[in-house]
Parts: C-alpha cells; sequence; structure tokens
C-alpha cells in the first residue's frame, strides 16, 4: 500500500484503490463499507470498502475476516496481506484517508457539515468509485452511521437497483464489511505509525497514545504540543471539545472585533475604481504562510 501521497502533505484527503481483478466486474458482486477512527481527537478517519463476487464467501470466511476491533494488531496485518497477495484475485479494496484538517475545517463550516454528512460522503463516493472502476455491484452492506432506516433510504435513492442493507454492527455481521473493516484499519495505524510533522516535531505512537480523547497519553500529548496562539500540530482534530477545551484554558485569548466606521466620512470604506489596478509603485502580494492556508483562513476588512 502506497499512501506516500498522503504523508508527505496530510493536510489534504487520499484515496487508495487496490489492483480490481476481472471477475468482480463479470460476476455478481457484494460491497461492503466500514470506518476507522471516527471517535479519535489526533490523526485521520479511513473509511474503507471491499468488494468480491456473491460465490467467494466462503473465501472470505476462510481469510478469518472479522471485526477489526475484535482482532490484535499482528492478526489485522496478516488478513490484510493475504487479501493483497494469495486472495488479490478473488477481492478488491478501496480506502478514503480523510484528514484531520479536513475533517475539522468540514465541521466548522458557517453551513452544517457534521461527522455524519461527512461519514455519508465518503461511503458514497467509495461505493461510486468501486462502480466507475468497473465492479459489478449487485449488493451493498453498511454498518450505519447515525439512522439506519434514514441511512438505507439515502443510499438507495442514490443507488436504485441495487440491494443495499443498512445496519448496526454490520461489521461483526457480514464478512464483506469485516473486510472493509479491516482495510480502513490497517490503514489508519499505518498512517499514524508514518505520520510527518511538519511542525518538527519528533514523535511516535507510544507519544500520542490511542488519539482517543479518555486516553491519558492522548491528553500529555495535546497539552505538550500546544502552542498558546497557533494551537495544536496538524495531527489533532482541532474542532473536537477535546481540543477546544484546552485551548479555552491555557491559550492566549483572541478576539475579533469589526474596524469602526468613521460617521465623518461615510464614503471612507468605500473602494475607488482604480483600486483595482495595480499602480506602478505597488508592493507585490506578500504569500500567505502555510498554516493560514492549510487551515482556509484568510484576512477579511468586512464580516
Amino acid at each position: 500500500m502506497d499512501y506516500s501521497g498522503f504523508t508527505n502533505n496530510n493536510t489534504e484527503n487520499f484515496v487508495i484503490t487496490s489492483e480490481i481483478p476481472d471477475i468482480v466486474k463479470k460476476k455478481p458482486c457484494w460491497l461492503g463499507i466500514d470506518e476507522a477512527g471516527r471517535g479519535p481527537v489526533l490523526g485521520p478517519m479511513v473509511y474503507g470498502t471491499c468488494f468480491s463476487p456473491l460465490d467467494e464467501k466462503d473465501h472470505l470466511t476462510e481469510l478469518g475476516l472479522a471485526d477489526s476491533k475484535t482482532l490484535t494488531e499482528e492478526k489485522r496485518e496478516n488478513i490484510f496481506d493475504k487479501m493483497c497477495t494469495e486472495s488479490k484475485d478473488r477481492l478488491g479494496w478501496i480506502v478514503d484517508i480523510l484528514s484531520p484538517t479536513f475533517i475539522s475545517n468540514s465541521m466548522l463550516k458557517r453551513s452544517k457539515y457534521n461527522l455524519n454528512s461527512l461519514s455519508h460522503d465518503s461511503a458514497i463516493g467509495l461505493i461510486e468509485k468501486a462502480i466507475s472502476l468497473g465492479v459489478n455491484v449487485t449488493e451493498i452492506y453498511v454498518d450505519t452511521v447515525g439512522d439506519p432506516s434514514k441511512y438505507q433510504l439515502k443510499l438507495q435513492t442514490k443507488f436504485p437497483g441495487i440491494d443495499i442493507t443498512v445496519a448496526k454492527k454490520a461489521d461483526a455481521t457480514y464478512s464483506i464489511v469485516s473486510g472493509a473493516s479491516i482495510c480502513a484499519k490497517v490503514t489508519r495505524d499505518r498512517v499514524l505509525k508514518d505520520w510527518k510533522f511538519p511542525e518538527g516535531i519528533t514523535a511516535s505512537t507510544e507519544d500520542y497514545g490511542s488519539g482517543y480523547p479518555n486516553d491519558p497519553v492522548t491528553k500529555q500529548f495535546l497539552k505538550k504540543h500546544m502552542d498558546n496562539v497557533f494551537g495544536f500540530p496538524q495531527i489533532v482534530r482541532f474542532s473536537w471539545s477535546t481540543a477546544s477545551n484546552i485551548l479555552e484554558k491555557e491559550a492566549v485569548p483572541v478576539e475579533w472585533e469589526d474596524d469602526d466606521e468613521d460617521d465623518d466620512n461615510p464614503g471612507a470604506g468605500s473602494a475607488s475604481l482604480l483600486d483595482f489596478f495595480p499602480s506602478k509603485n505597488s508592493k507585490p502580494k506578500v504569500k500567505s504562510h502555510r498554516f493560514f492556508t492549510d487551515r482556509n483562513l484568510c484576512q477579511v476588512t468586512e464580516m
């Protein structure tokens, strides 16, 4: 699995696709979807899909596919390696790596875009990707996010003619969803191990723990690597309450105020037509620092 494109620029999302065997294009297939890393305050959330012909269900059982949370890291890695080698002619997979920066920016938009909506869109994107690659999808199984009936109706409207099942604990019930769960979990674990800190921090998974808010190692990492002005490194989902609470207590307070209008000169704030054309003596525009561009921050003159 080559995810260097993500680790080299971990503020952008990244999609990785396995080899697509001919058999999944010719035979009716079932497709499963699951995620890893929905709850942690650190690192990406990864959505994964796995697909295989319906008549290969026994083979998936023989592989030992199960809910990734019930397997050890060694067992997950072993099964995933088999999926990419011994079983590559019988199944395929795709993973969508959603960066912490993307997650936070999405959730903090002025127009509401919560984690459930983000998850739904990622799942839909994976299904569309598989179909566009020629996979003959006839059945879809998804571990639910939010209300199962509403989610199923949403998917059924989007993909008419395909038999869709949305259920709680689908990763423990359907082996094809278990396969997706393993792909997502292995990808997230590998990305975190190879995380490159543009801030110059030297740290490993042992230093930031599981990433879950109640992990004392994670809490210590957040406090240790918080800048009083700029906040947290990019591995942190700054939209999480765990992170925002620390900033409120420990960081320098910031107030955003509108510029006072000049009541004596109502036209003072109006732009002249000449302002839109650079003068001969105008200075070149200074490029914004990466900190601001990565977080979609820009200078404003009016609110």
